[in-house]
């Protein structure tokens, strides 16, 4: 038996400009973290007794006798990816539900990669394993995903991630005061909406205007060079990290029509009223969860004015994917 615990991401800037269409021309760069919550995955060699080769357990319960057999896009090409040839036993739990803009399915692609390499004797570094997840998810099922997410969920922490060119990656930690980081992480509030969406539906339009979206794109990469600036100043200026958020989100929404929507904006400008300076919807729009920065003395305020909305308490992790059982 193996078991994954992959972590959620939050994406505070440069979102959009780590889709492959974007960063092979003009690089790409994001800042964010991931947080105390997980994907879990459990895998191991079916035994032999039954009709079927595959059992894979996540919102729905399936019975394979083949791999093409397999309806879970992810479990299908991880499997094909990593060329095991014996049935599996599969099963998924997290701490959120699916398609919350907080990076699930990569962490889930990442987290069974993690599992499946274990199976196998392979021991992954830390970026093959986001390499890999990229090439399953982007290659092999062809979703409409950036690079980030993998990325995230596989390194862990607090990072600034940049993307080039020739399709390498560049990880540096964000190496912030312990004073600081718990200052940005106490100023932030997480709400789950309630709605879900398939992100890569969300994100074709947003890949498809690219292209004519170059100004606005420029502007949300050069905008993590300005957050890195602000949480490396002295604690008192990390207010201007909730304007700049405000002013990332502005252009976020404008690069498609399908990222936000009236129920959207009105809970924004909730958010704000009570008391927020910024915030963003997270992942590729249209639902899924709402991040906002806002004093901690007005977090009550601002949880009071978003009362139809779940309130997620969260802390940062540092570990990115981890085998925590690993028996073969």
């Amino acid at each position: 038996m193996i078991i994954s615990k992959t972590p959620f991401r939050i994406s505070f800037f440069g979102g959009g400009t780590d889709y492959p269409v974007w960063f092979n021309e003009h690089g790409g760069s994001v800042l964010g973290s991931t947080i105390d919550k997980y994907c879990y995955i459990s895998c191991r060699y079916l035994p032999p007794f039954f009709d079927h080769s595959y059992r894979i357990v996540y919102s729905k319960s399936e019975h394979a006798k083949g791999v093409s057999d397999i309806e879970h896009p992810s479990v299908k090409e991880c499997i094909r990816f990593a060329e095991l040839d014996e049935g599996l036993e599969i099963h998924h739990d997290a701490d959120l539900p699916a398609r919350s803009g907080l990076g699930s399915s990569s962490s889930f692609t990442v987290g069974l990669l993690h599992c499946l390499g274990a199976l196998s004797g392979r021991i992954y570094t830390k970026m093959e394993l986001a390499t890999d997840a990229i090439h399953v998810e982007q290659e092999m099922i062809g979703e409409n995903v950036g690079s980030q997410d993998q990325t995230h969920a596989a390194m862990g922490g607090l990072n600034h991630i940049e993307f080039h060119g020739n399709n390498s990656i560049d990880v540096s930690p964000v190496t912030i005061s312990s004073n600081m980081r718990m200052a940005l992480n106490d100023h932030l509030l997480l709400f789950f909406t309630g709605i879900s969406r398939f992100a890569s539906e969300i994100a074709e339009e947003q890949i498809l205007n690219s292209l004519a979206k170059e100004s606005e794109l420029k502007e949300m990469h050069e905008m993590v060079n300005e957050a890195m600036k602000i949480l490396n100043n002295r604690v008192e200026s990390i207010d201007d990290f909730g304007l700049l958020l405000n002013e990332s989100w502005k252009l976020k929404r404008s690069l498609s029509t399908r990222i936000t929507n009236d129920e959207i904006d009105a809970w924004y400008d909730s958010g704000l009223q009570a008391g927020a300076s910024g915030g963003k919807l997270l992942g590729a729009g249209a639902g899924g969860c709402m991040l906002f920065f806002c004093e901690p003395d007005r977090h009550q305020h601002v949880i009071g004015s978003l009362s139809s909305l779940l309130h997620i308490p969260f802390r940062f992790e540092n570990e990115g994917s981890q085998l925590i059982l690993n028996e073969p």
